[in-house]
């Protein structure tokens, strides 16, 4: 047997049934009576009570189109009495019906009107089918078909409990129309507590929540599920189309809702992104032009601190701010593309900024940034570029002039007239002397004017070969020279004064004075005066020597001899070795002094000599004109040189 076979065998089958059982019919008329009424009541129409009565005017079936068609069905006859006009009505609601598509066959105004029941369902169920079920459409299918595809996806994660394939049977046990409401609105059903084999208080609990939460009527008894060998298809099909169309139309507002809810974010946030831009482009616009108008003002530095401190004001904004500033604005040409871009998106216009707000505007404003800022950094190059030069030439004029003032008083010195006095010289070293001592606080300025210099990291001068150090020897040797000078002409003027001493006397204490005058402040400390003593030869024991210092020194004001003030001075010192030198020519004196060298002996030996500390030349001439001491080698008769150079 074919599947085609089996099919009319079942569907004979199930006629036969019908014909045996009129609960079909009597299921249909509630029903369709039931969503009829239904209808009605959207309009305020009055309901029917018996089907075949109430609809055999035309009345109430012009209504019914009215409502379900979605137009006026224009002039009809209001509560007709004449047969005439009860099947002017009926043949109005027919054509109408025709008009919309629907091919009505054996079906006239006249069984309309004749209350004939078989014909009177058929056309309710011909129009529930045209404008209720005829909608419904899955994926190509007719109208029973669509709506049966329909109800096995929304059941399909119900099975095996639930197992949708026809209008008749798979919904005896209330289960599939429990599904469908928890499938769609889990909040209002709890399918999981559900007893699932009672199937009467199933369907009870589906018809009462369609009908109160979900405005589905019922048009059905529990009764006409369960007490029935088989549902009546028909009857079903229009229940379970209102689930349909509850469902479509709650997501359909859903839809509506959420494209409309979308629609209002994607507004919101575009006109955030949008204010976000033109205030982020506004506030950068305005930095730029706060920053142009400062440089216009900002000083570029009176000196070298306050030039670099501009200067590092300017790096600083370079390497910080301006590279902030860069950043916002490819930031803010990104905002506004992508501004653009979910626009176009939702085919939205596009954003148009405020005036003066464009990416052109910005531009245009940073390239005025940019060559404001290059003509601040070149004034902030020149003007540091100037102080440094500046800080050169002070510094070379101050340490030129200081060091020509030093050449001068050096060249004035070595010119000094020979011509004039000795007191005359010394008054005018001692004049130079001054001028080279108030030069003294000249090298506080030129050290500062270099430590500035050093400062601006001035490593070259043009303007000047001199260093702070190389004046300040100079000028320190002209300072000795000059000191030296004045104790020169002092020691010369003191020399003059000096009678009974023969001038080669003279020039050789003089010389061993300067000679051993170490710190050239024209006085013999104990140690250099000891020198000078043992260089003429004038040979004293300690005690004699420490006698003869405690008599010629100076020391007014009892310093510690180490003091630089302390010595004995040149005229002081000249005065004792003329002294000496008057006693040299004393025969006794000679005697006596050569006694002392012998050590009491009547004889001198060479080493007595090098003891006294005589030159070579010295001990080499007195060998050769003392004569020798009899029997006694390397000796020398100073007694008998003495008697014959004396004439004793």
């Amino acid at each position: 047997m074919t599947e085609y076979q089996s099919k009319a065998s079942v569907e004979k089958v199930d006629d036969q049934a019908r014909l045996l059982d009129k609960g079909w019919e009597r299921t249909q008329i509630k029903t369709f009576t039931n969503w009829i009424n239904n209808k009605l009541k959207m309009k305020g129409y009055k309901s029917i009570t018996n089907l075949d009565a109430d609809l055999s005017t035309g009345e109430r079936l012009l209504e019914l189109l009215e409502i379900i068609g979605g137009e006026s069905m224009g002039r009809y006859n209001k509560n007709p009495k004449l047969r005439l006009q009860r099947i002017e009505n009926v043949n109005k609601a027919l054509e109408f019906i025709k008009s919309r598509g629907v091919n009505l066959t054996n079906i006239g105004a006249e069984d309309i009107v004749d209350s004939n029941p078989k014909l009177i369902l058929g056309l309710i169920w011909t129009i529930i089918l045209r404008f209720t079920i005829a909608d419904i459409s899955e994926e190509g299918l007719n109208a029973k078909e669509g709506l049966l595809l329909w109800c096995q996806r929304q059941t399909a994660d119900y099975k095996p409990e639930v197992n949708v394939k026809d209008f008749t049977f798979s919904w005896k046990d209330g289960l599939a129309l429990c599904a469908l409401i928890h499938h769609n609105r889990p909040d209002l059903l709890d399918y999981n507590s559900l007893d699932k084999s009672n199937a009467k208080e199933n369907l009870s609990k589906a018809f009462e929540v369609a009908e109160k939460e979900l405005n589905i009527p019922k048009l059905l008894d529990v009764e006409d599920f369960v007490d029935v060998p088989k549902p009546d298809e028909r009857s079903v099909m229009t229940y379970v189309a209102q689930y349909f169309h509850a469902f479509s139309a709650q997501n359909k507002v859903s839809n509506s809702s959420r494209r409309v809810g979308k629609f209002a974010d994607v507004l919101a946030a575009t006109w955030e992104m949008e204010n976000d831009y033109e205030k982020r482009a506004s506030e950068l616009l305005e930095n730029i032009d706060a920053m142009k108008k400062s440089w216009e003002t900002a000083p570029l530095g009176e000196n070298y601190n306050e030039a670099k401190a501009q200067f590092a004001e300017f790096e600083n904004y370079k390497y910080v701010t301006k590279r902030k500033w860069m950043a916002e604005k490819r930031e803010i040409e990104n905002l506004l593309g992508n501004i653009q871009i979910k626009l176009k998106t939702y085919n939205l216009i596009p954003y148009n900024p405020p005036e003066g707000l464009y990416p052109a505007d910005i531009d245009n404003a940073w390239h005025g940034l940019i060559t404001t800022e290059g003509e601040r950094k070149r004034n902030l190059s020149n003007n540091l570029a100037e102080i440094k030069d500046q800080l050169r030439k002070s510094f070379a004029n101050s340490a030129n002039d200081l060091q020509d003032k030093i050449n001068s008083i050096s060249n004035n010195l070595s010119s000094l007239g020979e011509d004039s006095s000795l007191e005359d010289q010394l008054n005018l070293v001692k004049e130079y002397q001054n001028e080279a001592n108030a030069l003294q606080p000249r090298f506080k300025e030129i050290e500062e004017l270099n430590a500035k210099c050093e400062e601006a990291h001035i490593e070259d001068n043009m303007y000047s070969i001199y260093t702070p150090e190389d004046i300040k020897y100079d000028y320190e040797l002209v300072l000795t020279s000059l000191q030296k000078k004045i104790a020169f002409i002092e020691n010369q003027i003191v020399a003059r004064n000096v009678s009974n001493l023969t001038p080669q006397q003279l020039e050789e204490y003089t010389n061993a004075f300067r000679h051993f005058d170490k710190d050239d402040n024209n006085l013999l400390n104990r140690n250099e005066l000891k020198a000078v003593l043992q260089s003429i030869g004038v040979l004293l024991s300690d005690e004699e020597f420490n006698q003869i210092y405690s008599k010629l020194i100076v020391n007014p004001n009892h310093l510690p001899e180490d003091d630089e003030s302390v010595g004995v001075p040149f005229e002081t010192y000249l005065n004792y070795v003329k002294s000496i030198a008057e006693d040299k020519t004393s025969p006794d004196q000679l005697r006596e002094a050569f006694k002392v060298l012998a050590k009491d002996k009547d004889y001198v030996t060479e080493a007595d000599m090098a003891a006294g500390g005589f030159p070579q030349g010295t001990i080499d001439y007195l060998k050769q004109v003392l004569p020798p001491k009899d029997d006694i080698p390397n000796s020398y008769d100073y007694v008998s040189f003495l008697d014959a150079v004396f004439g004793q």
